[in-house]
């Protein structure tokens, strides 16, 4: 953050013996690539007079690295004969996702066929384990139990479930039959959740009767019916039993759960057990073209209608394969964990970037603070969990209850930590180094999106990092800092757009909606360029880091900053724990800025304390950003993955709608938002 001395030292210097040890120096031993600019260059914009370097040499070398398989071999690594826009990746060869993920781990002569591929861990304690065998075996039913309700390649099917352990072999059983997979938050209400099925079209959902969330049953299966009646297509519905008492049979217009009634349609629902649990479970993972459309990720949908993004099968194997190996240095005996739900681009990504190389996975339910606030730190020391990912966001909201909470427990398995989702603010990133990493683990921050189903950005583990970066380039991503012109100021230490150069085999096909809204929405802004949308800045000592969006920038004055940045002056106060800053309309600047804090545990709000506040924020960035008011609340308006609702926060000052909520975890918090504003 720009201007923030707390960002200005490094902080992590990695063991020399752990760096040694990084499959990143593997991959720069094994093609002679003496440091990290050269391997950034090498990767991305290539070498001068080198033909084995950029991106087109990176992306096909690194299928072989990485013994990634295609049932049929690629042609060419890339034809662009159409623009950077329309990039075709991996022509003419054929694979399966799955195939890389489930099958050859459950072969008979693999070392991983009774490896644990997934521990799951309800709220309630319950505690379930997955091995790559019987994940091979439940996706075939799922696969099966498709193909017998009419499914072929290229028809969707809905994801509208918890995190319980089924939704790992439903999404890679999709992916067997070349169904395209649409995975839906299961915080979503009635109105996002017919939004998705009505522009997705499909005509099979999976949901379940519900999911513990702080101790208290939550229901699904009404939201489901609801949104189904709403936005039509689905013809079948199979509902996962997670309470225990949904009927074998879906014979009666409800049935009870408990003392609840589940509702039911007995044309249309069918339980879990009854449609997948009776099904075959040996099935031919079908060999499909690499463009082939995988994953069907919408966008969260803050602003306008959410965004359908196509990924195919080789972008959705490759991206997250190469992060997992390459950022997060997995190794055979690694259990990752990262906190998020199968709706999200995170879910898949997790799951695919680990199995990829037989690796293990941790999935949670429920709440990180119930039923105390050490539940993610317990469940590190009990799972013996390696690498953790977490939003800055809930980092800072645990760090709320003390430091005990961590104390109490060991910690010690933890190599990597991670986060992604939000800039940092430089108290909060070292209390995760330090108290949760013990100093010692790196934290690869990372930023890209739902859009390239991986990172622009991510550091290497081998490498010294600052309090908020991101490192700098991921591998094969080709991206710049560019002025309103386009033209690079990457190097200059001002702050610009952060853009994509080139594609990457991720990168999304096209928007389902078509490429109008596509070629609107990432190519318009500059020539032949993706703009993402970000605000970054790459530092003296080669350090990049984010400044939030450009389209949340406060244009105080017809000067811009980035709400980040404002929260990050008023987070390093010693009472601050949380903060947000939206832009109002202002007679005089046309945008004034009003801040709101949670404060810690032991501060107590005044009219003194705001406006010292208020003259933080006028010292760091000038007086015209000084917040008109600072508003004192006891918690944000978040969704269930811990992200702040900005849109809310501006909503609830102005008085205005907020629009569609439905994916707030406390609606609660939005009514204090009014009192105060």
């Amino acid at each position: 953050m720009e201007g923030n001395e707390a960002t200005d030292e490094v902080v992590h210097e990695p063991d020399p013996e752990f760096a040694a040890a990084t499959n990143v120096r593997a991959f720069m031993d094994e093609y002679d690539i003496d440091d990290y600019d050269e391997l950034i260059a090498r990767t991305t914009e290539g070498i001068e007079g080198e033909p084995d370097s950029g991106v087109d040499w990176f992306w096909d070398e690194i299928v072989d690295y990485l013994d990634l398989e295609f049932d049929e071999p690629y042609e060419t690594v890339r034809d662009d004969s159409e623009g950077p826009q329309f990039s075709d990746w991996y022509v003419g060869g054929e694979l399966n996702v799955a195939r890389n993920v489930v099958d050859r781990h459950a072969a008979v002569d693999s070392p991983n066929r009774n490896r644990v591929a997934l521990i799951w861990e309800g709220e309630d304690g319950d505690v379930r384990e997955y091995t790559f065998h019987e994940l091979a075996r439940e996706s075939n039913r799922v696969a099966n139990y498709l193909e017998s309700a009419g499914i072929e390649v290229g028809d969707t099917v809905g994801l509208y479930m918890p995190m319980v352990p089924e939704v790992v072999p439903i999404l890679y059983g999709c992916l067997k039959v070349g169904a395209v997979a649409v995975p839906i938050f299961s915080g979503f209400g009635t109105e996002a959740t017919a939004t998705r099925i009505a522009d997705s079209e499909c005509s099979v959902l999976f949901t379940a009767d519900g999911f513990y969330r702080r101790g208290n049953e939550v229901r699904l299966k009404a939201d489901a019916d609801a949104a189904i009646e709403q936005a039509g297509h689905v013809e079948e519905t199979v509902v996962y039993d997670r309470f225990g008492a949904t009927p074998a049979t879906g014979g009666s217009e409800s049935e009870s759960v408990g003392t609840d009634p589940v509702p039911w349609t007995p044309d249309r629902d069918r339980t879990y057990e009854e449609a997948v649990g009776t099904a075959d479970p040996d099935y031919e993972t079908k060999s499909l073209p690499a463009d082939q459309e995988s994953l069907l990720l919408y966008s969260s949908g803050t602003t306008g209608k959410p965004k359908g993004i196509v990924h195919t099968h080789a972008g959705a194997l490759v991206q997250p394969a190469k992060e997992i190996h390459f950022g997060f240095d997995q190794k055979p005996h690694d259990r990752f964990f990262w906190v998020s739900d199968i709706g999200w681009m995170m879910g898949p990504w997790t799951l695919i970037g680990n199995h990829a190389f037989g690796g293990t996975v941790v999935m949670y339910e429920g709440a990180p603070d119930h039923p105390q606030p050490d539940r993610f730190w317990e469940m590190i020391d009990r799972h013996g969990i390696t690498t953790f990912g977490i939003s800055p966001t809930a980092i800072r909201a645990l760090r709320k209850h003390g430091d005990e909470w961590v104390e109490s427990h060991d910690l010690s398995s933890l190599r990597i930590l991670g986060s992604t989702g939000e800039p940092w603010d430089p108290e909060s990133w070292r209390w995760f180094h330090d108290a949760v990493g013990g100093g010692e683990c790196p934290i690869i921050n990372i930023s890209g999106g739902t859009e390239i189903f991986g990172c622009f950005l991510m550091p290497m583990p081998d490498r010294p990092l600052k309090p908020c970066t991101l490192g700098g380039p991921g591998l094969g991503m080709h991206i710049d800092i560019v002025d309103e012109t386009g033209a690079s100021i990457r190097d200059t230490g001002e702050r610009g757009y952060l853009v994509a150069r080139d594609s990457c085999p991720s990168m999304t096909k096209s928007l389902w909606s078509g490429d109008e809204r596509y070629l609107e929405e990432y190519w318009s802004t500059f020539e032949d360029l993706w703009d993402h949308g970000d605000f970054a800045q790459k530092d003296a000592d080669g350090f990049w880091f984010l400044h939030g969006r450009a389209d949340d920038a406060l244009n105080v004055a017809g000067r811009k900053v980035g709400p980040a940045e404002i929260e990050g002056v008023l987070i390093d106060h010693e009472a601050v724990n949380q903060a947000a800053a939206v832009g109002v309309p202002d007679d005089t600047t046309g945008t004034a800025v009003v801040a709101y804090v949670v404060l810690e545990p032991d501060a107590e709000p005044s009219d003194d304390l705001a406006e010292e506040l208020r003259a933080l924020v006028g010292e760091e960035h000038g007086k015209p950003f000084r917040p008109r008011e600072v508003l004192f609340v006891d918690e944000f308006p978040k969704t269930q993955s811990g992200k702040i609702i900005r849109r809310a926060i501006e909503a609830a000052y102005r008085g205005e709608d907020p629009g569609d909520l439905s994916s707030m975890e406390n609606p609660e918090a939005l009514e204090e938002l009014k009192d105060a504003s």
